[in-house]
């Protein structure tokens, strides 16, 4: 699939022209957005392969841009985890994770979220609780489907519903904690490799625990996060197993076919 997304010509202009230096920054900023949208999509879906060389110059040519706006992009995925950039080498993408990794995280994620759902909860005014309601609601109502444009949506109210309980906890040492393993959280979605496959499971767990939180016992709202956690990490695991067994069903099955011919 070739992508193409054109700059706007920044000759000079008359103030808040498309030319107009007022116009250029926010042209820019625009052109990174779309340019880490479409790489995180293609790293996602797969089309940009696990441990695969991000070369800048010819991403810009298949987008039709120069190199900032890409470099740019791909400084602000190396965030996310789902893109390395070595010094002298530039950028890769991540390799595709392994159990032991998944296990790691969640270790780290244990011992960050109950906490932070404990202190959010003393925390819970009507602002917050919109917000996850929110979440929520978006979650359930979210498209569902085997590529990131048809899940997007899904993970980023996931996403949000996280990140809305740590900046509730009122710890800027805890949220800084959280948003470092927060990028490393969206590389696990290359797990998958067939979208979203326990809405069901997980719509039910974040419902369980806002009604934690709104019970006002910090306890009850540890042990509702944790749950949730333990059971996602059940899950992802699961998953991967056949995922992996699939891949070596499929590959058995052209080795046969191959032998056939």
């Amino acid at each position: 699939m070739t992508r193409t997304l054109t700059e706007s010509p920044e000759s000079p202009g008359s103030p808040g022209s498309p030319g107009s230096p007022e116009a250029a920054a926010p042209t820019r900023r625009m052109l990174a957005d779309h340019i880490y949208d479409t790489v995180l999509e293609l790293l996602v879906d797969g089309e940009l392969p696990a441990g695969g060389v991000l070369n800048i110059d010819a991403l810009a040519r298949r987008f039709a841009v120069s190199q900032t706006p890409v470099r740019e992009a791909l400084a602000r995925l190396e965030s996310t985890g789902l893109v390395h950039r070595t010094a002298l080498k530039g950028y890769r993408a991540a390799p595709m994770t392994t159990p032991g990794e998944l296990e790691r995280l969640m270790q780290a994620r244990l011992l960050l979220e109950p906490p932070l759902a404990e202190l959010a909860t003393r925390r819970l005014d009507h602002r917050v609780d919109a917000a996850l309601q929110t979440a929520v609601d978006d979650l359930a109502a979210a498209p569902l489907g085997p590529s990131f444009h048809d899940f997007r949506q899904y993970w980023e109210a996931d996403e949000r519903f996280h990140r809305t309980i740590a900046r509730a906890a009122g710890n800027e040492f805890l949220l800084s904690a959280y948003s470092a393993i927060g990028g490393q959280i969206q590389r696990f979605r290359l797990f998958g490799g067939a979208g979203v496959t326990d809405s069901a499971h997980c719509i039910e767990e974040h419902r369980r625990v806002l009604d934690s939180l709104r019970s006002g016992d910090g306890r009850v709202a540890r042990r509702a996060m944790a749950a949730h956690i333990d059971d996602a990490r059940v899950r992802a695991l699961a998953s991967f197993d056949a995922n992996r067994a699939a891949t070596a069903n499929s590959s058995t099955t052209a080795d046969q076919n191959g032998d056939e011919r």
